[in-house]
């Protein structure tokens, strides 16, 4: 299996998405920035998945496995080379109650079933409804989790405690005060003007990087009393061991597992597509949708049958890699490798970390993920917008991403379709043989159905009247039954109406509903039906 598995790495990074440009193939060069973005992401994945873990109620080193064995698999076969994957909170938060009810076997067994429900999504190409994410709910979401991601970082403000003292949470509730605090704020404030100033010095070492050995050569050599990474837990363990979850395998367990499995498949793929589409927006790349899901499903059910907690993409670490020159496949392996090199052999030294130094790394990407233009255009692009940006916003710091997205989404979607619906009306005038036309303008669809009617002045109209669509379009059965509603009013007056400029889509609802019939013929290149007459009856039973 490890041969096969180095051999599909060799066979991808030959491949054209490794490459940073379509011009630009891989060098030595590009493949030292590769290792040492790997190195700076696989540092900041470690407290990460340690939180996480004790958020969730697990050993840590379950959400170190998960984060190891995710970001591995995610990086070999995902959507978008550039993206990290791990334990996230988003998924530990809904894992609390089932491991608090039944167990982390349970746990694995829903991460192996969340995994299976991912990977058939991707295989149904439902990754591709991520296009119906409008920008304002992309803005709120990016604006939202760089909130999450600052305020997840005050946690390390507090005094370190081990799991038994600190609960669910990863330090214990005492926050730091006077020359402790002083001192964590000094490392922070060092660690993010490092980052800052690197770039300018030197592009050789990834900023990021460079900020954590300074800080941490400062606390060493100086013997600085700062939290470091072995306050939260140690980390060293052995390899990943494949284990089935000792669950009875019975609807009784599918019911436990169940409803926690399609929520976390949903949060997983919601949280991935977005950050595959900020990471593609970053560098240039598209599509890859459908290869993420079927990519996170498949580490998702390896993670769960090897003792992992599970996982999603991670946009924190996904921004340290892609702002520290990542750009291929290279760089997340390297991160899920070096991260279990740190397990395996050099938990000692990365426990000496100071937690303060990857604080500094992480405060400066929420600088880097806050879309800071979006406040300047919250008073110039249109008020639904804006208040689509702020909600999702405070949804997703509030609640989740999943449901952040969700009404999100919703109150654009009602939005558009109120706009729409106001946007009904129709040009009214008469022929010389006696007709009057009503040239409809704007679509014609459940939000629009009751203005259409309303157009209409049958009491006094002539004995022939054309609707004209040639400016609208007929979308649903609402608007079906607007029409029939329209045809039955005429009808009962002893007079006729005619349908004219249907568009082929239009035409080909009617006539499949059994509304229509041709009375004259017209040219099929021009799309359209030049004359219908409304046949009656068929929705209202008459």
């Amino acid at each position: 299996m490890a041969r096969a598995l180095l051999a599909r790495f060799a066979d991808r990074i030959q491949s054209p998405d490794l490459r940073v440009a379509p011009t630009e193939k891989l060098t030595l060069g590009r493949v030292r920035i590769e290792l040492l973005s790997g190195l700076t992401v696989a540092l900041a994945l470690v407290p990460e998945a340690v939180a996480f873990a004790f958020v969730a109620g697990v050993h840590p080193l379950v959400g170190l496995y998960a984060a190891f064995i995710v970001g591995l698999i995610t990086a070999l076969i995902g959507g978008r080379p550039g993206m990290i994957s791990g334990a996230t909170g988003a998924l530990a938060v809904v894992m609390v109650a089932l491991v608090a009810d039944h167990g982390v076997e349970y746990l694995f067994a829903t991460v192996v079933l969340m995994g299976i429900l991912q990977v058939v999504a991707g295989a149904l190409h439902w990754g591709k409804f991520i296009r119906l994410v409008p920008h304002p709910v992309m803005m709120g979401f990016v604006n939202g989790l760089a909130i999450v991601i600052f305020l997840a970082q005050l946690t390390q403000f507090k005094v370190p405690g081990t799991v038994e003292a600190a609960g669910h949470g990863a330090a214990g509730g005492e926050w730091l005060t006077g020359w402790p605090l002083i001192t964590m704020l000094g490392l922070v404030a060092l660690t993010m003007g490092v980052i800052w100033l690197m770039p300018k010095i030197t592009k050789v070492v990834p900023a990021p990087l460079a900020g954590i050995f300074v800080v941490a050569a400062v606390v060493i050599g100086f013997g600085i009393d700062v939290p470091r990474v072995g306050d939260m837990a140690s980390i060293e363990g052995g390899l990943p061991s494949f284990h089935i979850p000792t669950v009875p395998l019975n609807w009784d367990t599918l019911a436990i597992i169940g409803p926690y499995a399609v929520i976390l498949a949903a949060i997983g793929l919601i949280e991935s597509l977005l950050t595959l589409n900020l990471v593609g927006e970053m560098t240039g790349q598209r599509g890859g949708a459908s290869q993420e899901c079927i990519a996170q499903g498949t580490a998702n059910v390896v993670t769960g049958l090897f003792g992992g907690m599970g996982g999603c993409a991670m946009i924190g670490q996904s921004m340290i890699n892609v702002k520290s020159g990542g750009r291929t496949r290279i760089a997340g392996v390297a991160a899920a490798l070096f991260l279990l090199s740190f397990i395996l052999f050099a938990a000692p030294l990365i426990e000496q970390i100071p937690l303060a130094a990857l604080v500094g790394v992480m405060f400066m990407v929420v600088i880097g993920t806050f879309a800071w233009n979006s406040i300047k255009i919250l008073t110039r692009v249109p008020k639904t917008d804006a208040f689509v940006i702020l909600l999702v916003t405070a949804v997703t710091v509030y609640k989740d991403l999943a449901v952040a997205v969700v009404v999100g989404v919703i109150v654009s979607a009602l939005a558009y379709a109120w706009n729409n619906a106001t946007r009904i009306h129709a040009d009214i005038y008469e022929t010389g043989d006696g007709q009057k036309v009503y040239r409809v303008q704007g679509p014609l669809f459940f939000g629009s159905s009751d203005g259409f009617t309303e157009l209409f002045d049958v009491a006094n109209d002539p004995a022939t009247v054309v609707v004209d669509f040639a400016d609208s379009r007929v979308v649903d059965q609402s608007a079906l039954q607007a029409i029939e509603s329209v045809a039955s009013r005429y009808e009962a007056a002893g007079k006729r109406l005619q349908l004219r400029h249907l568009s082929r889509d239009c035409h080909a609802l009617l006539t499949k509903a059994g509304h229509l019939m041709v009375d004259s013929d017209d040219d099929p290149d021009y799309a359209i039906a030049a004359d219908y007459t409304v046949r009656t009856g068929i929705l209202g039973g008459h």
